[in-house]
């Protein structure tokens, strides 16, 4: 049985494996916070695609390779193959956007969550042991099955309670403490599954076939820098719940104005007038104009303090 190394090069790869995945998360949640906010069905699709490319993608899979650069096997040359990698990236992303998906689009509902959640968990934790099985090395993996169930447990758990954060979490603190949580649940799930592994190693030393697992780092910078970039041009392109309230508590206040504005323009100039909900200047001029059929209190109010300039200034000129 070969000796596994998971912190080959001490504690600099699940620091960075961490950060990876709480920036993914950190993304996903403003990008679904945006989602919720947007009014067009096609803009909201759009806004989740991207979480789930932050949080499958930056979130889940490149923390996993953030992590595999500490891990190595003793007496054996540690290989990766391509297409497997590839295929556990895209199985992150898209079973992460169907769980989105299914919480996101219409009213939240908690059935929404609760089915979601397993069917992304089961499927991250798919995700995770497919990178697994892409490794190549002189001998065969093994896995212990207590171990093996947890993972699959805790990563059910961990989308569970994301998903749950995509519809509830509301503002900046709130976001960063629950990307936090979400990162570790993450790490949590990756290092639960290494714990399971065990190797047997092949007496007989052959070439392995495959990359090195630096072989992908420059692809996974640059891909972070994409979703980075990606997701900050959609956040400043869609405006938040809260901008969208304080935007709509300016227009109404502007809007009122506006027909407190009428009101008064029309009780100082229009004269006497007998349609529903208009000013009469009844009492003469310099008096306050009426309302005979309701007009709005704060028509009157402000039609009134018009009207009371208006004499005044009439009887300075008079003086």
């Amino acid at each position: 049985m070969g000796q596994l190394h998971h912190f080959t090069y001490g504690a600099i790869t699940p620091i960075f494996a961490y950060a990876m995945s709480f920036l993914g998360c950190l993304l996903g949640l403003v990008s679904t916070a945006r989602a919720r906010a947007a009014t067009d069905t096609r803009r909201r699709a759009w806004l989740l695609v991207l979480a789930a490319w932050s949080i499958g993608g930056t979130g889940i899979w490149v923390m996993h390779f953030m992590a595999m650069v500490g891990f190595s096997v003793t007496g054996s040359p540690l290989r990766y193959d391509v297409p497997i990698t590839v295929a556990s990236f895209f199985i992150a992303v898209v079973t992460v956007g169907i769980g989105l998906f299914i919480v996101g689009l219409g009213k939240p509902k908690l059935w929404k969550v609760l089915l979601g959640g397993p069917i992304t968990g089961v499927s991250v934790a798919f995700m995770h042991y497919t990178g697994m099985a892409a490794m190549q090395i002189n001998g065969t993996f093994e896995y212990q099955n207590n171990l093996y169930l947890a993972s699959y447990a805790i990563a059910v758990v961990a989308a569970t309670v994301a998903l749950w954060f995509t519809i509830v979490v509301r503002g900046v603190p709130a976001t960063l403490a629950a990307a936090a949580v979400m990162g570790v649940a993450v790490c949590g799930m990756h290092y639960t599954g290494m714990a399971a592994m065990h190797v047997h190693l092949d007496q007989a030393v052959e070439p392995v076939p495959g990359v090195d697992v630096n072989w992908f780092l420059a692809p996974i910078v640059l891909f972070v820098l994409v979703v980075v970039i990606a997701l900050a041009s959609a956040v400043m392109a869609v405006p938040s719940e809260r901008e969208q309230a304080e935007a709509k508590a300016v227009h109404d206040k502007i809007a009122s104005g506006q027909a407190m504005r009428n009101a008064a323009a029309g009780s100082v100039f229009g004269g006497s007038t007998t349609q529903a909900g208009t000013p009469s200047t009844a009492g003469g001029p310099g008096s306050a104009p009426t309302y005979p059929n309701g007009g709005g209190k704060a028509a009157q109010a402000f039609a009134a303090r018009a009207a009371n300039g208006i004499s005044d200034a009439r009887r300075q000129r008079g003086r």
